[in-house]
């Protein structure tokens, strides 16, 4: 395969790779850092790679399993994110602002409890709410049947709907 066929296969996947590689590591350059890895290794065997039926499902598979490893790996590198601080300023409150941080704490439990999920759970939860895959596209990702699919999407969003409403209700 050469440089033009590859650009054609895998590079319109470039912003969905980003997308799922930043979902599962949550950090912006190390998802970087694994969508570069993705392609290096998909140019690598790009000769192997002419007869695919889906090279996006292919791409992403890749990516996932290199999530996975940087994710196992106790010796990873991984790059810290500067997070700017809210200043808030006295002559210009904005009467909005507990609201928006109280929703944006929600949203920061909610995303926690995901994490603490197994694996596979938070995989498809990521997926299906996150990222807007179809049951099928994530069948085909993760290699389960569609049944499976939605059994363990149930699972994982009653895991996280039990763990929000003991923190609401405590």
């Amino acid at each position: 395969m050469d440089a033009e066929i590859f650009k054609q296969k895998f590079l319109p996947y470039h912003q969905k790779l980003y997308r799922i590689a930043f979902r599962i590591v949550q950090n912006e350059a190390n998802a970087q850092d694994i969508v570069q890895d993705t392609y290096i290794k998909l140019w690598e065997k790009r000769d192997q790679l002419t007869d695919l039926n889906s090279p996006e499902a292919f791409a992403i598979t890749m990516l996932k399993n290199l999530c996975l490893d940087f994710l196992r790996s106790p010796n990873a590198k991984r790059k810290e994110e500067y997070i700017p601080t809210m200043k808030a300023h006295e002559n210009n409150e904005d009467i909005y602002l507990p609201n928006s941080i109280e929703m944006r704490d929600e949203a920061n439990y909610i995303r926690e409890l995901i994490k603490k999920l197994p694996e596979q759970q938070r995989l498809v939860i990521m997926y299906k709410d996150w990222d807007g895959y179809s049951t099928e596209e994530i069948e085909t990702m993760m290699g389960l049947s569609t049944t499976n699919v939605r059994v363990i999407l149930s699972r994982a969003r009653k895991t996280v709907r039990e763990q929000y409403l003991k923190l609401c209700a405590g």
